[in-house]
């Protein structure tokens, strides 16, 4: 009996040993002072204490364990696992060690991170927040919504938050693609008798139509083109042309002499007490023009992909009514280091097929 007591004591103490020691080791090496031992996390750190997860008006702070380890046991055990790799490029690789190195691999390090997130249903932000404790009446009203679509649409908080406490990888789409664009554009047959513009269209002194605007052809010589722009205005906003009525998608800008030079109807009141009519303007133009916009909108889907999708999930076009997507568009736009143009686009292919004109013809 005796014998026993001691092999018992002597196979606890063990356990407590190895086993406790191991859940220190684990421990200490999920604090942000470790996390802070490698020399090549100082610019994710620095970038991290300029987010609301550092500093807040709650006071609440979430370290670097809190995301980046999750709570289950073995999703725990084979995150640590997986965090060897860490400590051989910091000390063998010297992988990541310069600035530029660090924003070399910034898309490969944030994509795998964003994995792992996505399929353990983000776990780890959801230890904090909850659908069902938010108050919607603390959030924007864009905010609402967007949570909104993420549990109808079965999303995950990653996949719309990817750039919470670090800064995403900058997305760049290179000129290739809307070169070709400008390529198939330029080699438009003369017989084509609708048009759409890849990029602004100058109409003499009656002023510009805009990227991705649909044109009736009248006749061709060369890339000269009469065209014909239908669209409308509205009373008191007389020097723009839009889309549709009640739509504010800008087509064209007019100068004093296009606007003279319009065939317009009567103005009739809408629903808001804002006034529309129909307004059409024969034009000539000397621009690349594509006969079909199947080319443009798979333009303008490689644009959504790079831009958009690379910080969020995929938000469908019809998700936003046409005029919901201007500003939408443009607030995000204003993140990103898109052009002016592919900005352009990107705009009118939303507003395009937005929810109020979707099964339309565009």
């Amino acid at each position: 009996m005796k014998k026993t007591l001691v092999i018992l004591l002597i196979g606890l103490a063990i356990g407590w040993v190895t086993l406790g020691g191991t859940q220190v080791i684990m421990h200490t090496t999920s604090d942000t002072e470790f996390c802070l031992s490698c020399h090549s996390m100082q610019i994710p750190y620095e970038e991290y204490q300029g987010s609301k997860h550092f500093s807040n008006a709650k006071g609440i702070r979430a370290e670097c364990s809190d995301c980046h380890i999750p709570k289950d046991p073995i999703d725990y055990v084979w995150t640590k696992v997986r965090a060897s790799k860490d400590i051989y490029h910091e000390f063998v690789t010297g992988k990541i060690d310069t600035e530029d190195k660090f924003e070399e691999h910034r898309m490969a390090m944030a994509q795998t991170v964003w994995d792992q997130m996505k399929s353990n249903d983000s776990a780890t932000c959801r230890s904090c927040h909850d659908f069902g404790a938010m108050d919607t009446y603390e959030q924007s009203d864009n905010a609402v919504k967007m949570h909104e679509y993420g549990k109808e649409n079965g999303l995950t908080c990653i996949d719309c938050h990817k750039g919470v406490a670090h800064f995403p990888p900058v997305a760049e789409m290179d000129s290739e693609a809307y070169d070709n664009l400008k390529a198939e554009a330029e080699n438009t047959s003369e017989s084509a008798k609708h048009v759409y513009t890849v990029s602004s269209a100058e109409m003499g002194e009656l002023g510009r139509i805009n990227p991705a605007v649909a044109l009736d052809v009248i006749s061709a010589n060369g890339n000269e083109r009469q065209v014909l722009l239908n669209g409308y205005q509205m009373q008191g906003a007389e020097q723009v042309l839009y889309m549709g009525e009640g739509q504010r998608s800008i087509i064209a800008s007019l100068t004093e002499a296009g606007q003279s030079a319009l065939k317009v109807g009567e103005f009739k009141e809408d629903e808001y007490g804002n006034k529309w009519r129909s307004a059409e303007l024969t034009a000539t133009i000397d621009a690349p023009v594509l006969p079909s916009s199947d080319p443009l909108w798979a333009y303008a889907e490689e644009l959504d992909n790079v831009y958009c999708s690379a910080c969020h999930a995929k938000i469908s076009a019809s998700h936003f009514t046409v005029n919901a997507w201007g500003p939408v568009a443009k607030g995000m736009g204003d993140r990103t280091d898109i052009s002016e143009l592919d900005l352009e686009i990107l705009t009118k292919y939303f507003q395009n097929h937005a929810k109020d004109i979707a099964g339309a013809a565009h």
